[in-house]
């Protein structure tokens, strides 16, 4: 009998270090606040014993003197950063993200630097597939912004280059973008004359 409750408490112990993992892994996941009773019930634990762990916690963080802490609001928990690292956190978001382009990225922006205004349709009318993806990263980018839509039939948005995009490439303008290759400049050519052809035709 006694071997068997001393095995028992030894495998309650045992299995705190991996609740207190799971916690911090849920509370890391979820970013918000997330409810003692949801906790219990994933964890499989009585609420109580969940509240008694996390307090542990708690303290265990503030003794560890770690970057982050777990607060309680009402009945939830959630995994903060601590207030005195604000300051470090505000500084590395200020820092400028290191863009890097792919050649669909370099593709697309090329499209609607030389040819801007432009519509996403249009510029996946010149690459012969869908730019979803490309645009809103480079949207993203903070290289191209929505400025305008055209006065056409449904109204698309059309797309430029920002002032971000100037400084990433060293010009003052898009006027003194390098010429376009002869090759490129005469589907670009082709593909203007096609609109025109096909808004005659409406």
């Amino acid at each position: 009998m006694t071997d068997n409750l001393e095995k028992e408490v030894c495998a309650q112990e045992n299995s705190v270090p991996k609740i207190k993992a799971a916690i911090e892994a849920v509370l890391f996941t979820m970013g918000d606040s997330v409810e003692a009773s949801r906790l219990a019930q994933a964890l499989e634990l009585p609420e109580e014993e969940l509240h008694e762990i996390i307090a542990k916690m708690m303290s265990a963080y503030e003794e560890e003197d770690r970057g982050i802490r777990i607060i309680r609001l009402e009945n939830s928990y959630q995994l903060c950063t601590k207030k005195e690292y604000y300051d470090t956190l505000i500084r590395i978001a200020r820092i400028p993200r290191k863009i890097s382009l792919t050649d669909v990225l370099l593709e697309t922006l090329a499209i609607i630097a030389y040819k801007q205004p432009v519509t996403k349709l249009e510029i996946e009318k010149i690459r012969g597939v869908k730019s979803d993806h490309a645009v809103n990263k480079l949207v993203e980018y903070e290289l191209v912004s929505e400025i305008g839509r055209k006065d056409a039939p449904g109204r698309p948005i059309l797309f430029g280059t920002t002032e971000n995009f100037l400084r990433h490439f060293g010009v003052d303008s898009v006027d003194d973008l390098p010429a376009i290759d002869p090759l490129r400049r005469e589907d670009f050519k082709l593909e203007a004359e096609k609109e025109v052809e096909t808004k005659l035709k409406v």
